[in-house]
């Protein structure tokens, strides 16, 4: 909820006086018998006492926002591999007041070039960059939305003027969108690669200025290093089964809705079949197939590590663990990865297939409905049902 300032507080207060005050005079009036156009008169008065006041008192919240705008912003130094920062830090960047970060990048991060001009401006000199970046968007078996080809990403990221070697500042309207680029990013080898936490809302929040238009982009032309310079931060379908099979340390961790885990829906309307890889634990984080609501705070930012190991209370894992995050196709698990990753974790990686890619194939074992609960199936996707897509 937004906070009203002192000022308007204060002008609210005065206009509630005068209020009084007329109500006062009127029964003043008609007690003592003055005529009623004298109290009329006081009446007025009063009322344009009162309008002044509350004029006054938004012209001072205005000039409040807009000393907040126009003020150069400092922050303090953050970790290289501090991924979510606050709007304060990001405007100090855009003031030049963060050493090492006068040539960062910052990018709304929107699904494909075809998305429409965001209608409340963009945090200024950003340009824009795309999930379809880093992941392909066929969804087929032989490209089930999992990430590019390294020599495709790596041209899509210098086509944005992007190396190993240049800041990257993301934010967008939904963190498992930019999750996802800003986790792309750093398995290509982006070194410095951070979130606006909270997207447009924490920055306007703040009172910070918008610009209507995009900034201008130039392209690189040599990125720094071979891509991906971190292949350790993806695992693929036939690495999740091996692994499952033979490393007592390894968990794979489905970051979906209750409904999803149990089985009793795919979350999507283009997965027919839902259940979940044998073998899964449950990281719960969403409340549907397009949320990470479990992860983000009242105001939409990306909870800290303590937030996260709350909801991970009673989940079969542990941070010793190599922890595997997947999803339904590779969005909601960034979330989770990037907070750990920004705590210093290294021993964690995303499963990119998912679901997705999982029920794809006849022969892959799969779990149905809790698997601490005598119910839970344990069957084939040849043995699943077609019916379990969600509506669309």
């Amino acid at each position: 909820m937004k906070k009203i300032s002192i000022s308007k507080r204060c002008g609210v207060l005065v206009a509630i006086v005068a209020l009084a005050c007329v109500s006062m005079l009127a029964l003043a009036a008609c007690s003592s018998g003055t005529p009623a156009s004298s109290a009329a008169s006081a009446s007025s008065e009063a009322a344009a006492s009162s309008e002044a006041a509350e004029s006054a008192a938004s012209g001072e919240a205005s000039e409040s926002a807009a000393s907040a705008a126009a003020e150069p912003a400092t922050a303090p130094a953050v970790d290289k591999r501090r991924v979510y920062v606050d709007a304060e830090w990001v405007k100090s960047v855009v003031d030049g007041n963060q050493p090492g970060y006068e040539n960062a990048i910052i990018a709304e991060v929107v699904y494909a070039p075809e998305a429409d001009a965001t209608a409340d401006g963009y945090v200024p000199g950003a340009i824009r960059v795309f999930d379809v970046d880093v992941e392909d968007a066929e969804g087929t078996k032989e490209a089930p939305y999992n990430l590019l080809a390294a020599d495709v990403v790596e041209k899509n990221m210098l086509a944005h003027g992007i190396t190993k070697d240049t800041p990257v500042i993301l934010y967008g309207a939904d963190p498992s969108g930019v999750g996802r680029v800003a986790y792309g990013f750093l398995w290509a080898g982006v070194e410095d690669v951070k979130i606006l936490n909270g997207g447009l809302s924490a920055w306007t929040g703040a009172g910070y200025d918008v610009e209507k238009d995009l900034a201008s982009e130039s392209a690189a032309t040599d990125f720094g290093c071979a891509v991906p310079a971190h292949p350790e931060y993806w695992v693929s379908m036939a690495d999740a089964k091996d692994r499952l099979a033979n490393d007592k340390n390894f968990k794979l961790v489905s970051i979906r809705a209750e409904g999803e885990w149990l089985g009793e829906t795919s979350g999507y309307s283009y997965i027919p079949k839902a259940g979940e890889p044998e073998g899964a634990v449950w990281g719960k984080g969403a409340q549907t197939a397009s949320d990470v609501a479990d992860f983000t705070n009242a105001d939409g930012t990306v909870k800290e590590l303590d937030g996260l190991k709350e909801v991970w209370a009673d989940c079969d894992f542990t941070l010793d663990n190599h922890l595997s995050f997947y999803c339904g196709t590779g969005w909601r698990a960034t979330v989770p990865f990037l907070v750990l990753y920004q705590e210093g974790y290294n021993d964690i990686s995303i499963y990119d297939g998912g679901w997705y890619e999982w029920q794809m194939y006849d022969e892959n074992p799969v779990q149905v409905g809790d698997p601490a609960s005598a119910d839970c199936k344990h069957v084939t996707v040849a043995d699943l049902p077609d019916d379990k897509a969600a509506k669309a």
